[in-house]
């Protein structure tokens, strides 16, 4: 009988601390959403913490983290939901850079027009850090991303479009939308984009120039 209480008390122990656990975790998550809420201000620090909700609450499912950002940015007035997408591209051309490409090229095994674009969408839906530290050294993708996830993330290009359709109500893209204005400052990544930056390589030396991305997916 002493034996039957005991384990039943350790029972009962296990249950509370996991109940425990998981109240903490949701305080922990309603904390984080209020605090995300509360900043109004559509700067790089606040695209990056939508991005990086997006992450959190997708389970890297691109589909669902296209989900969660429409609805995110939706919530915000569009004036801020233009300069998220003037954020964007800026990433975009930012990313614009032989270093980024090799990384496709190491990844996927090859690089089109498109696919280079798409490629930088994801890189960006990915995050700050992993965006960051892979314009230092794509090396730094090796050990931070998985290596079955399909590098494409083409639905990032529209989320500010349809995020804006949402919030204003109106269906048909006019002049006052995102893409449109953004164009107008020169945020051009696709035609008018300025051109690649960095030292272009050939494809016998990306082996040595990045060892660990290559060893990874060869």
């Amino acid at each position: 009988m002493k034996n039957h209480k005991f384990i039943l008390f350790i029972i009962l122990l296990i249950v509370s601390c996991g109940q425990i656990g998981k109240n903490d975790s949701e305080k922990k998550s309603k904390s984080e959403v209020k605090q995300f809420i509360k900043n109004n201000k559509m700067d790089k620090t606040e695209f990056w913490k939508i991005i990086e909700y997006s992450i959190a609450k997708s389970n890297d499912d691109k589909l669902e983290q296209e989900k969660v950002i429409i609805e995110k940015l939706s919530t915000y007035n569009p004036e801020q939901i233009i300069e998220f997408e003037i954020i964007f591209r800026q990433l975009v051309i930012q990313a614009d850079d032989f270093k980024i490409m090799a990384a496709q090229k190491i990844i996927e095994g090859y690089v089109s027009d498109d696919s280079y674009l798409y490629f930088r969408c994801w890189l960006i839906g990915k995050g700050e850090k992993n965006y960051t530290e892979t314009l230092k050294n794509p090396d730094f993708l090796s050990e931070n991303i998985n290596q079955d996830e399909e590098s494409d993330f083409e639905e990032l290009m529209y989320v500010a479009t349809n995020a804006y359709k949402i919030r204003i109500g109106k269906e048909e893209e006019d002049e006052s939308f995102p893409r449109d204005v953004a164009i107008g400052k020169g945020l051009d990544y696709d035609f008018g984009a300025p051109p690649t930056k960095g030292v272009d390589w050939k494809e016998e030396e990306l082996p040595a120039t990045y060892p660990k991305l290559w060893n990874l997916y060869n």
